[in-house]
């Protein structure tokens, strides 16, 4: 019966490994890129077009139009379609579309697609009419006269967009309305938009300024979904106090809350129903709002005392997603003569945590609330608990990296090493009472074969045992239960901070961010060839640092006591080798972290069963020599009392 066990753990096990090759595909899809007849042309806000502008029935920024979809076109012949004025800054180069005054050609000049130097700078935003387009811009919403749209072309007062330097495009709307951008940019990923109406019409307007980021397509995500991607916000209740709360949606999961449907709204009235659902419209005092990928950012953040209402949208565009996050300003009447104007702020960039933090603090004189919570350290826990350990954790970390080692890798194996020592009296105390178990195993299997099938003498007599030896069986769970967030949270740090992407190790770790590029199945580049890609057997790929893994977890449990069950301590052993495949498709800086953890546990746990084992040879001190020490520690006051007795 044993035997038959074992061979249906054996079985159950390759099928677990088979299976999550094939599976994984599956459950965590990559999105294609939907082909070019597949995208339309973004949504604009839905008014009776004019020449030159739009006038009429005011509608929600972004409401979906039942414009026929665009011919797409390659990004570079996108961008040549209209006069740009360029973006040159530190960290963002691209351009501003003057036909539209959109903010859709944005790339980052300090980060390439992969490690290769060569290699592409990643593109943030792209044209309406580009793949995977991608753009935000500002306007205005209202009725009386005619408002810019996506076909007006602006002028522009300067050849190019400097950071420190403004750039004001303006346009005249031949009814005695003048409108006018100012964008200004910092060294970072921020733009300042400044948008003014001169009116000089005659007759009263009233406008709403609005904000809408749009993106085309799906982005792809990693093999897990264990941090935020997909639309973000950060809302605060209208009124005297304040108080901010995080919201957000997953991509893969707003098809199926939002159904099939797509949302058509081409003339309703303002803030009319037009897709936006109930759960996704917020009603805001400040905030913000944007759309979150695992290292990039683009996110809207209107003037904090601004009263605004916000929505997440999704649409199914001709079968391809699209995702829009909006925000409309409180309305704002125009006398004759007079003017109005509304700022707000685009980020585009990367999650750096330092400058995420900078601008959470110190933004605009203000700060802008909860904006690091773009960073997602909590992952599946609710609310902010896991950062709490996870944010201390990465700036150490970062600190470890930047003032002394220098190298990722390297400062990662410095903070487990911290983490081991700050937790190393409730690990001794984890590791003492499973060496006491252990050597408790050989008396543990002779009850077992003593008692046979008789499970209540057995408990009694495993009762009794433990009882007689002081060992308490759950006194090797309860620390390592108070280690696991903190390990967790590392974890996490390691898996959503952008400072571990494209950063090397040593040897043929050029990415921790990536996976071991090595594999057993060319002998880790012995044999003159590379593997291609197995599609569902691609699992069988494993790199070095995986099978690191896989042993030192082999070895570790070897030094724990077994599971009283045969059987389940037979299946504990495939553990490893489990871990071992589906780790090889993890980050290399994750297999790192979790080998020198492991060999960290190894050396003090083998270190304490040494020290247990000299202690149980050397045995306990008899009662006289115990007494006699005493007595020589404190002659002086044994004496005192024996006066005051006489």
């Amino acid at each position: 019966m044993e035997q038959k066990n074992v061979v249906l753990a054996l079985v159950l096990s390759a099928i677990i490994i088979i299976g999550w090759g094939f599976l994984q595909p599956h459950l965590f899809p990559t999105p294609v890129a939907p082909p070019p007849q597949q995208q339309a042309t973004p949504a604009q806000p839905a008014q009776t077009p004019t020449a030159g502008g739009t006038t009429g029935a005011t509608a929600v920024p972004g409401a979906a139009t039942t414009t026929p979809p665009l011919e797409q076109l390659d990004r570079d012949s996108a961008l040549a379609q209209s006069p740009r004025v360029p973006i040159e800054s530190p960290k963002l180069k691209g351009s501003i579309t003057l036909k539209g005054g959109r903010i859709d050609d944005v790339v980052l000049a300090d980060y390439r697609e992969t490690v290769e130097p060569n290699s592409k700078n990643i593109v943030m935003l792209s044209p309406s009419s580009a793949p995977n387009a991608y753009f935000a811009e500002f306007g205005w919403v209202g009725e009386g006269t005619v408002l810019p749209d996506d076909s007006t072309l602006w002028q522009a007062d300067g050849s190019k967009l400097i950071a420190g330097k403004p750039l004001t495009l303006t346009w005249d709307n031949g009814q005695g309305v003048r409108f006018s951008r100012q964008f200004n940019l910092d060294k970072n990923f921020m733009f300042t938009v400044t948008q003014r109406v001169e009116n000089a019409s005659g007759a009263a307007l009233k406008l709403h300024p609005f904000g809408r980021i749009r993106r085309m397509g799906t982005p792809a995500v990693g093999i897990t979904r264990i941090l935020q991607e997909g639309p973000i916000g950060v809302f605060g209740n209208v009124g005297e106090d304040t108080k901010y709360s995080l919201q957000y949606r997953q991509y893969h999961k707003m098809p199926e809350d939002y159904g099939q449907a797509d949302y058509v709204n081409p003339n309703g009235p303002l803030r009319a129903p037009d897709g936006c659902q109930v759960n996704d419209e917020f009603k805001s005092k400040g905030g913000w709002l944007g759309i979150n990928d695992k290292y990039w950012l683009v996110a809207l953040v209107p003037d904090h005392a601004q009263e605004l209402e916000a929505c997440f949208r999704w649409q199914s565009v001709d079968k391809a997603d699209a995702y829009q996050v909006d925000y409309l300003g409180a309305e704002a009447t125009v006398a004759p003569s007079a003017a109005t104007a509304a700022t707000a702020s685009l980020f585009v960039g990367a999650k750096e945590v330092s400058l995420i933090d900078d601008y959470g603090t110190e933004f605009g004189g203000v700060g802008i609330p909860l904006f690091d919570r773009a960073v997602d350290f909590s992952g599946y826990f609710p609310g902010y608990s896991l950062a709490i350990i996870a944010k201390p954790l990465f700036d150490l970390l970062d600190f470890i990296y930047t003032k002394l080692v220098h190298n990722f890798g390297l400062a990662i194996m410095v903070l487990t090493v911290l983490v081991k020592t700050v937790l190393f009296p409730l690990a001794n105390k984890s590791y003492r009472a499973m060496n006491r178990m252990k050597r408790l195993a050989p008396q543990m299997q002779e009850l077992r074969t003593r008692l046979g099938d008789d499970k209540v003498r057995l408990n009694q007599e495993m009762m009794a045992l433990y009882k007689r030896e002081k060992v308490n069986p759950a006194a090797g769970c309860l620390p390592m239960v108070v280690q696991i967030p903190v390990f967790i949270a590392l974890y996490q740090v390691l898996y959503v901070t952008i400072e571990m992407r494209h950063a090397p190790f040593f040897g043929w770790i050029r990415d921790l961010s990536a996976p071991d590029p090595t594999t057993v199945l060319n002998l880790f580049g012995l044999l003159p060839y590379d593997v291609p890609n197995l599609g569902p057997l691609h699992i069988l790929s494993i790199g070095v640092w995986p099978l690191v893994l896989g042993v030192t977890m082999f070895l570790q449990q070897k030094m724990n006591p077994p599971p009283p069950d045969p059987v389940q301590a037979k299946i504990f052993m495939f553990l490893p080798i489990m871990f071992t495949f589906m780790m090889a498709q993890f980050q290399a800086g994750l297999v790192i972290y979790w080998s020198w953890n492991n060999l960290l546990s190894i050396g003090q746990q083998w270190l304490l069963k040494r020290l247990d084992e000299r202690r149980d040879r050397q045995g306990p001190k008899p009662p006289e020599q115990k007494a006699e020490k005493q007595l020589e520690q404190k002659p002086v006051k044994r004496l005192e009392q024996k006066q005051k007795r006489n």
